[in-house]
Parts: structure tokens; sequence; C-alpha cells
């Protein structure tokens, strides 16, 4: 069974998945509070969203008393996901508007990585090998 990252935004769930579907392509599927009959925030507030293709991600608005996702000491692992051209890209866009906190790069065992902090506060760690 492959294991999926659920992230709770801070009522940016719609604009945050879509932005990650235009980065790394797939399907991507919102559900509103509405379309699931809940009451406990806005009707167009995200309930369930998925992302599903080559990076596959689900999330949702958190509500009431949920925390939003904030990320300390972790990071999404995206090594050997994307050829060179393609991880340079996804590293590109997820740092615009984002922190480049280090460049993606060449390192001495022959790889090449980096990471960023994405618009969303989402930690990146994006490679490949050579």
């Amino acid at each position: 069974m492959a294991q999926s990252l659920y992230l709770w935004f801070p009522g940016t769930a719609a604009e945050a998945l879509t932005f990650y579907h235009e980065t790394f392509g797939g399907e991507l599927v919102l559900h509103t509070y509405a379309d699931f009959g809940r009451a406990d925030g806005p009707g167009d507030a995200i309930a369930h969203g998925v992302l599903s293709g080559p990076v596959n991600l689900y999330g949702c608005d958190a509500n009431g008393d949920e925390d939003a996702v904030v990320m300390q000491g972790v990071s999404l692992a995206l090594l050997g996901v994307g050829d060179a051209a393609t991880s340079a890209r996804w590293f590109d866009a997820l740092g615009a508007g984002g922190t480049v906190i280090d460049p993606l790069q060449a390192r001495g065992w022959g790889a090449h990585d980096g990471q960023v902090r994405d618009r969303y506060g989402v930690r990146w760690l994006i490679g490949y090998e050579a």
C-alpha cells in the first residue's frame, strides 16, 4: 500500500491543491463542505481534495479547532520521482512565491537535490540521480 500525505490548509486548500495540480500534473478532484452536506464550515471550503499523478496528495480546509499545516523538521521528499528537467521545473514552480532553502544542485555523491518551502508553507526536498 502506498503512503500519501494529507494536508489541512487554513482556508486555502482549493488554491493550494490547484497550484500543486498545475505544478505536478495528474488529476485533481475537489469536494466542498456543501458537497458532503457538512455545516461545520463554509459551504465552498474544501472537505476533501485528491491529487493523483506523479505526486499524490490529499488536502482539505481546516475547520474550527483543527490545526492547519505547519511544517517544522519535516519535508516532502521527491527523490528520484522526476528526471532532471522535471525536477528542476518542479523546484522552480514550488519556489515561486516561496523560499529556496537550499538550491537544487549537484552533490558530492553524484546526485542532485535541493529544498524549498512553497507559498503554502510546505517544505519539499527534490532530487534526482545524474
